[in-house]
């Protein structure tokens, strides 16, 4: 049975326990998948790996089950941020900014998650990268049972801010479970009221995502119908893990 509280679904330690064996899954399938990236690998060779290692984990993959979907990953290079296709003719060059996200389906339910590289990459980029993986931490660091979903946001916006970087606007993060994209949605940035936030329940399981651009943050989609990049060109960054809400301190079900 559903349970939910201010809106949001709350797992039973059961369900808890099948998310954390899927994303402790997808959390080796993805450091796979980040040791392959390098100068001259194609996002269809990520996306071929990725296939095999879902089915060896004896699972599925959560964006294929996304109608109109048909790949296990989402490859973005420099300006792109979200849903790229892993086409072969997107060929990693040295100085890129490689991002890719990918889900698991498990016993029942998704877990997700995402990370960025460079390719034989400067200190600038390194530094571009290490904001958005700070933004993450200090996020996590937030979703505890009593705080609020505007905590969670609060806590990206800041590290970004400092960072001197922009969130996306146009995009969220999102609670996960039996479905892959579940209330509440989990922005980069506050706006309203923390009051009229959400309150955080134990048992939810969030997909927390951080994505931000050294630009305007303006946004548009690609002429696949499905890529999401930059209006200006400018480089974006995308990391998120998904989380539990325990009693004592949140849980990372995908590191």
């Amino acid at each position: 049975m559903k349970s939910k509280r201010n809106g949001i679904l709350v797992k039973t330690k059961q369900e808890l326990k099948r998310m954390s064996e899927g994303g402790a899954k997808l959390s080796k399938i993805k450091e796979r998948l980040r040791k392959k990236i390098g100068e001259g690998v194609n996002a269809e060779e990520i996306e071929k790996l990725a296939v095999g290692l879902v089915k060896k984990a004896g699972g599925e993959a959560s964006f294929k089950l996304v109608d109109g979907y048909h790949w296990a990953t989402c490859v973005n290079v420099n300006q792109g941020i979200v849903h790229g296709i892993p086409r072969k003719d997107v060929v990693f060059k040295k100085g890129d900014l490689v991002s890719v996200d990918i889900g698991l389906y498990y016993k029942g339910f998704h877990t997700d998650s995402s990370f960025s590289v460079g390719v034989g990459v400067g200190d600038d980029l390194e530094e571009f990268l290490e904001v958005g993986e700070d933004a993450l931490s200090s996020a996590i660091s937030k979703a505890r049972s009593g705080n609020r979903v505007y905590d969670i946001s609060q806590a990206i916006e800041k590290v970004l801010k400092e960072g001197g970087v922009v969130p996306i606007r146009a995009l969220v993060g999102h609670g996960v479970g039996r479905s892959l994209h579940e209330q509440p949605q989990i922005p980069c940035f506050t706006s309203g009221r923390r009051g009229d936030s959400p309150e955080i329940p134990i048992g939810a399981t969030f997909a927390i995502e951080v994505m931000y651009t050294e630009g305007s943050g303006n946004v548009e989609l690609g002429h696949d119908g499905w890529t999401i990049r930059t209006t200006d060109g400018k480089i974006a960054g995308l990391f998120e893990e998904t989380i539990a809400i325990t009693k004592n301190s949140p849980i990372i079900l995908t590191r």
